[in-house]
């Protein structure tokens, strides 16, 4: 029986079901239906005009599906209509006029879809509005004085746009208003001053924005905030006296704004507090035993300011503490031995301070530790044997500190390790050829301290970097840079080991030997220096001659001349190159900035890691590399239509975008993911999927590009990664929908 036959009908509910193909015009024939659910499906069409015909439907809902193209504009003939929701789709162009004449609309969302325009001025007339969903869009323009007409609004989120000039002051006259999301747009201005004068506010979000100028007062009194969001903008204000008491505050983030003052004692005040994010500030003065009092905290950040003293042992309180960042300032003393009750501690940052003493026995005690960086500090004496216990551990630093003594074996236990920089050190002796176990190590740097003898047989030390491996006293192995180690240097270490009388003579040779190698190697390397300094170039490409390739990618781009860039990251700029061989290939240049180089050599490295050990036609091929005194570069094969992202933002390509060409895409994506978790040995997690990291040629096929984040993943024990790279708000309904769509449909597939 045809659906346009069931005239009486009065409600039709098809929701989570797995209804795909287009909504049929014929349901404009049920004009009795009050209520019309068709949400959580596959349906994939326009919406139809005949839906306009629905003169009783008070409830209309078909949120979570992949509908495309306008709202119809005879949507502004249901009068009726209470709620109307279309949010996660992949509808385009304006919000129509007509939407505006919905005055008994109480539920209006249009969020997580490709709208553009402006707000409409006429969406204040729909005075019953409690609420207002507009976010993840492109909508542009300016907030509309009109929405402050709304006052029954009690949500409003306008985040994820592109709205520019100031927050409407008037905003703050909407007195029921309990959620007001303004984040990750292009604002500038003050914030409204009385934005929580009615005292109902839960949820504030500015975040990622140009706001300047003071905190309102009225947040200092706003007692029922739960989360705020202000950082990543250029505010204001003395932190101690913009800020009081807020018994229900669950989440704050001030960072990375101009604030100034001491952190006041009254955060310690908040009961319920689990995060307190006030770093990248211009904070002064000591940090305030009180806060101990806020013992749910979970994360703490005070990174990146002026704050000196020691750390409140006290804080040895706060046992919830899963994140803590203090590096950046100017702390000083020890750490307090009242923090060995921070047994969930993951995340442990103290870098960039005046710390000094040794590095306390019971961190090692940390189990739940996947990072730790206690490097630029005044640590001494040894690196303790416990630290081997963090099992879970992916990056260690101890770097420029002043420790001694030799590296313990039982580092080599950290078999999640990744990173390990114990750089600029006074560590002496061998390296421990248990570290060859260590199989998920992709980056050391062992440089200037006194260390000797063979480098373990690991990828990690073995294509290490020169940087990383120099100002040691007599390193030796198969790594570049360094000379072949001696077959009868071995036998003076085994004479070392079994005969414990020979021990003096053993030395004696050793030393010999030792000074005769350095004497020569430093009068070779000055050498070489001085005659080859501008040849210092490393480059491996496949059939190519690295040092040719190299100078001819630098005339191709014309010294990386930026008419040859196609592309600008946050690690670099990517050019193209035409060579002589007639190939053309995408040169992703490296530009390291001091504060965070080793950063950009760890993603270099693994990029380099990742791509060479796998192949597959739906993963971006590269050809070669090259670490030069200049400039870092990664070569790619070049792909026409470039990043997804880049096409996704252009109107004119998204109309020929099409549904075909957009589930080959996901295919494809799929693909590469369900080869890296299921097919490579070590399998890999790539950590930064989103559309900028996904590569088009010339057909639409896709191609996952930039591998800096990815982990490898040991299949003989547990393991624990977290996101990385690019963030961003992910509804949990979706991230279900694209999992379920991207894994399960392509699981035995071969390529």
């Amino acid at each position: 029986m045809e659906i346009g036959n069931l005239k009486s009908l009065v409600d039709l509910s098809l929701s989570t079901n797995q209804l795909s193909g287009s909504i049929p015009p014929a349901l404009g024939d049920l004009t009795n239906l009050t209520s019309l659910y068709l949400y959580s499906n596959y349906l994939s069409s326009t919406i139809p005009m005949e839906i306009g015909n629905l003169k009783s439907l008070v409830n209309l809902d078909m949120s979570l599906n992949q509908l495309y193209g306008s709202i119809p504009t005879t949507l502004g003939d249901l009068m009726n209509l209470t709620t109307l929701h279309l949010y996660s789709n992949n509808l385009s162009s304006t919000i129509p006029m007509e939407i505006g004449n919905l005055k008994s609309l109480v539920d209006l969302d249009l969020s997580f879809n490709q709208l553009s325009g402006s707000i409409l001025l006429t969406l204040g007339n729909l005075t019953n509005l409690t609420d207002l969903y507009l976010n993840s869009n492109n909508l542009s323009g300016t907030i509309p004085t009109t929405l402050s007409d709304l006052h029954n609004l009690k949500f409003l989120y306008l985040r994820d746009n592109q709205l520019s000039g100031s927050i409407p002051p008037t905003l703050g006259n909407i007195q029921k208003l309990i959620e007001l999301e303004l984040d990750t747009n292009q604002f500038s201005g003050y914030l409204p001053h009385n934005i929580c004068r009615a005292g109902s506010l839960r949820k504030f979000t500015a975040d990622t924005n140009h706001l300047i100028g003071p905190i309102p007062k009225s947040l200092k009194t706003c007692t029922s905030l739960f989360r705020v969001r202000l950082d990543k903008n250029q505010l204001t204000g003395n932190i101690s006296e913009d800020f009081g008491v807020y018994p229900s505050l669950n989440f704050i983030d001030l960072s990375n704004n101009q604030l100034y003052g001491e952190i006041s004692p009254n955060w310690g005040l908040c009961p319920k507090l689990t995060s307190l994010r006030i770093a990248g500030n211009k904070l002064t003065g000591s940090i305030p035993a009180e806060i101990s009092t806020a013992t749910q905290i979970q994360e703490l950040d005070l990174s990146s300011n002026h704050l000196v003293g020691m750390i409140p042992k006290e804080f040895g309180s706060l046992t919830s503490l899963v994140k803590l960042m203090m590096d950046g300032n100017q702390l000083s003393g020890g750490v307090p031995s009242e923090f060995k009750s921070l047994a969930d501690l993951e995340y442990l940052d103290l870098s960039a301070n005046k710390f000094n003493d040794s590095i306390p026995s019971f961190v090692g005690d940390f189990l739940k530790l996947s990072y730790l960086n206690l490097s630029n500090n005044k640590f001494s004496q040894a690196i303790p044997f416990q630290l081997g216990k963090l099992i879970h551990l992916s990056k260690l630093d101890l770097s420029f500190n002043t420790l001694e003594g030799q590296i313990p074996l039982d580092i080599s236990n950290m078999q999640s390790l990744e990173i390990l920089n114990i750089s600029h050190n006074n560590l002496s002796g061998f390296i421990p050829t248990s570290f060859e176990d260590m199989r998920w190590l992709s980056y050391v740097d062992i440089s200037y301290n006194d260390l000797e003898g063979p480098l373990p047989n690991n990828k990690a030390f073995q294509f290490a970097p020169r940087e990383a491996l120099l100002g040691n006293k007599g390193l030796c192995g198969n790594a570049r840079f360094l000379q072949a180690c001696n077959i009868s240097n071995d036998h003076i270490l085994g004479f070392l080991i079994t005969f414990p009388l020979l021990r003096a003579l053993a030395l004696a040779l050793a030393l010999v030997f030792l000074f005769a190698f350095l004497a020569k190697r430093k009068k070779k390397d000055q050498h070489m220096n001085q005659k080859n300094m501008h040849k210092e170039i490393l480059f491996s490409v496949i059939n190519f001659d690295g040092k040719s390739m190299y100078e001819e990618i630098v005339r191709a781009t014309k010294d990386f001349d930026s008419m040859y860039c196609i592309g600008n990251g946050g690690h670099g700029s990517v050019y193209i190159a035409s060579l002589s061989s007639n190939n053309i290939v995408a040169v992703k240049k490296l530009h390291p900035l001091c504060n965070d180089e080793n950063n950009i050599q760890n993603e270099f490295l693994n990029e380099i890691r990742a791509l060479t050990e796998i192949r597959h036609r739906n993963i971006v091929k590269l050809y070669g590399f090259c670490s030069h005194k200049r400039h870092s570069l990664l070569v790619y094969e070049y792909l026409e239509r470039g990043r997804l992202a880049t096409m996704l933002s252009k109107d004119d390509e998204v109309k020929e975008f099409g549904w075909r060409k957009r589930v080959n895409i996901v295919k494809g994506v799929a693909h590469a993911l369900c080869y890296m978790h299921h097919d490579c040995l070590p399998l890999i997690v790539h950590r930064d999927i989103s559309s900028k990291n996904i590569l088009l040629d010339s057909k639409y096929e896709a191609s996952v590009s930039d591998f800096g984040t990815a982990k490898f993943l040991n299949p003989d024990s547990a393991n624990w990664t977290a996101h990385a790279g690019t963030y961003g708000y992910v509804a949990p309904g979706n991230l279900v929908v694209f999992c379920s769509f991207s894994f399960r449909p392509f699981y035995g597939l071969s390529y």
